[in-house]
C-alpha cells in the first residue's frame, strides 16, 4: 500500500465509495466528486488497464481509447509491478460478467 496516500480522509473517501450500492449510486457520488474530465481519465486508464490484461497492443489501445503511449505505459507498469488493484478489479469485473452469465 502507498503510504503516500493513506491517511485518515483518504480512508474516509474509501469509505463513503464502498458505501454505494449501485452503479447508479457510484455515478451519482463520483459526479459530485470529481469533474467529468476526472470521471473520463480515470475511466479511460481502466479500460487500458483490461486490454493490457487482453494482451492489445499499444497502438490497439491508443486507437480505441485515446490514450496517450505514456498513459498506457503507465497502467502497464502499474499492472506489472503496482499493488495489483487494476488485477483485483479485472478479475472481480470477469467473474462478476460470468457469474450473470451462468445466471441467464
Amino acid at each position: 500500500m502507498n503510504s503516500k496516500i493513506k491517511n485518515e480522509l483518504t480512508d474516509k473517501l474509501f469509505e463513503c465509495i464502498l458505501s454505494m450500492n449501485t452503479l447508479d449510486e457510484c455515478y451519482r457520488l463520483f459526479e459530485d466528486l470529481c469533474t467529468v474530465h476526472e470521471i473520463q481519465a480515470i475511466a479511460q486508464r481502466m479500460e487500458v488497464a483490461q486490454m493490457l490484461d487482453a494482451k492489445k497492443t499499444y497502438i490497439e489501445i491508443a486507437e480505441k481509447t485515446g490514450a496517450s503511449t505514456a498513459t498506457i505505459s503507465r497502467v502497464n507498469r502499474a499492472l506489472n509491478y503496482g499493488t495489483d488493484g487494476y488485477r483485483l478489479a479485472i478479475e472481480r469485473v470477469k467473474k462478476q460478467k460470468e457469474n450473470n452469465n451462468e445466471q441467464l
